[in-house]
């Protein structure tokens, strides 16, 4: 049974439907989210949030578009307007992200001993790639994710954001040119002359613990070990490097406890659809 089928049946009250819809989009608003807002808890609710919106919004939907452009346009405009990332409302921008990188700087020495050190490597090396997105102002860092991550062509992208294409393409450009810049100059995986090292951060990042050996998140799975990017980013053009070092990890699936609340969410889903009926 295609997509539009079960949209139309949930519409129509069907929950077994609903939940199956809701289904098939929690990973793409996930990662979405992750890439916005980086700390996974905060993803998580957000998430948690923008399904309980599209199930709300359901019978908005028109069938005139692609059901997960619809999808991507909610969430999107949600994660723009919703500062909720603790790092957000901090204020980070790249010269305290440069200030960080540089400050305690040592040698792994005796970390290099640990069976699990490649791990935390790949911790921290992903989290930080991550993080430095949250540089950006939320309309550039969306362009970026939507535009370079994610491949939307600016015709997509422009009209999902309800923006007009040479909108999006500023944004997209500028916000290319800064990630860029800052990578060449700051990132030891890009740039060779570059101060901060993943092998010479991983100490301050556990004692800050920033990397937590019993909680690591983002170096799961299938994905590029540090040592294979290093190698991959050696044999990538200049000019393309900072976006490999973007897309060198895979994207990350719903976690577990969200996707066992899924069948709460469509109740709780259902119950504001029909309060916002009656009133």
């Amino acid at each position: 049974m295609n997509i539009e089928v079960q949209i139309k049946l949930a519409i129509a009250g069907n929950k077994s439907a609903l939940e199956k819809v809701i289904s098939s989009i929690q990973d793409k608003v996930y990662y979405l989210a992750l890439r916005m807002l980086v700390d996974p808890d905060d993803a998580r609710d957000a998430s948690q949030e923008i399904l309980i919106k599209i199930i709300t919004n359901l019978a908005s939907f028109r069938f005139e578009s692609q059901f997960s452009s619809w999808v991507y346009r909610l969430a999107s405009n949600y994660l723009i307007s919703e500062q909720r990332s603790k790092y957000s409302r901090a204020g980070l921008n790249f010269a305290m992200f440069k200030q960080d990188m540089e400050s305690d700087l040592q040698d792994a020495g005796e970390l290099k001993r640990r069976s699990d050190y490649l791990v935390l490597l790949n911790e921290l090396r992903i989290s930080c790639t991550m993080a430095m997105l949250l540089c950006l102002k939320p309309p550039q860092r969306m362009a970026y994710i939507l535009g370079y991550i994610l491949e939307f062509t600016q015709s997509e992208a422009s009209e999902l954001l309800g923006i007009s294409k040479n909108t999006f393409r500023q944004q997209l450009s500028r916000a290319k040119v800064k990630v860029l810049a800052f990578t060449q100059s700051n990132c030891g995986l890009v740039s060779t002359e570059a101060k901060c090292h993943c092998d010479k951060k991983i100490h301050a990042a556990l004692v800050r613990k920033r990397v937590n050996p019993q909680q690591i998140f983002y170096a799961t799975g299938e994905q590029y070990s540090h040592s294979q990017v290093q190698q991959r980013l050696l044999e990538t053009q200049q000019s393309l490097k900072s976006l490999a070092l973007q897309n060198a990890f895979i994207p990350y699936k719903t976690p577990h406890d969200l996707s066992k609340i899924i069948g709460l969410l469509v109740d709780e889903g259902l119950q504001r659809s029909q309060s916002s009926l009656n009133c």
